[in-house]
């Protein structure tokens, strides 16, 4: 799994008034915590912490703290509900020799049988959560579609990649093809 870094400074536990004082000055408090350790707070600018929330991807997170680097993956974020920018964000800690729990991105692959035959591939799930050790993270879950026949659906549980263990519940649909309303009347037309 691709690894991104974050630069941070450490802060104290304070007030409210403080924390919005931090908010104006352009940065984000942060909170990391997991792994044996005591919670570090911290803060980042959120420009940076943007790289981390604002895409599909998800990332082992390189935390450089104080001349120290941990390791770390994002736990939770909590957003302005008008401006959508981060007010809060946990980080856990992980190591090397522990499987981690991540939010993975699904990519489909193949051209689904059901659609070649008219129907219609539709995407259920766009991140899939997945647990592993750090050296077998994948970056993404590819999902083949090809054999998908109509009416049929891919699910989590139907999923099977080496070194990697699906924590979404098994019957999460991934994707699947439904019949469209030409698919449906050319059934109807064939059986007359």
């Amino acid at each position: 799994m691709k690894h991104i870094e974050l630069n941070g400074e450490i802060r104290e536990a304070s007030n409210r008034a403080a924390v919005k004082a931090i908010r104006r000055a352009g940065l984000v408090p942060c909170n990391l915590y997991g792994n044996g350790m005591e919670n570090l707070l911290f803060t980042v600018t959120s420009k940076d912490l943007k790289s981390v929330t604002h895409t599909p991807n998800s990332y082992i997170i390189d935390i450089k703290i104080g001349g120290k680097t941990y390791l770390a993956v994002l736990h939770e974020v909590q957003y302005h509900p008008v401006t959508d920018e981060a007010l809060h964000v946990d980080f856990l800690a992980v190591a090397e020799d522990k499987p981690v729990v991540i939010d993975v991105p699904v990519k489909i692959t193949g051209h689904s049988e059901g659609v070649k035959l008219g129907g219609k591939l539709l995407v259920s799930s766009r991140k899939i959560r997945i647990s592993a050790l750090l050296d077998k993270l994948p970056d993404l879950v590819e999902v083949d579609t090809t054999s998908l026949q109509i009416g049929k659906q891919i699910v989590a549980g139907d999923l099977h990649f080496e070194g990697v263990n699906i924590v979404s519940p098994k019957a999460t649909i991934i994707c699947s093809v439904r019949p469209t309303r030409a698919t449906a009347q050319a059934k109807a037309e064939a059986s007359k």
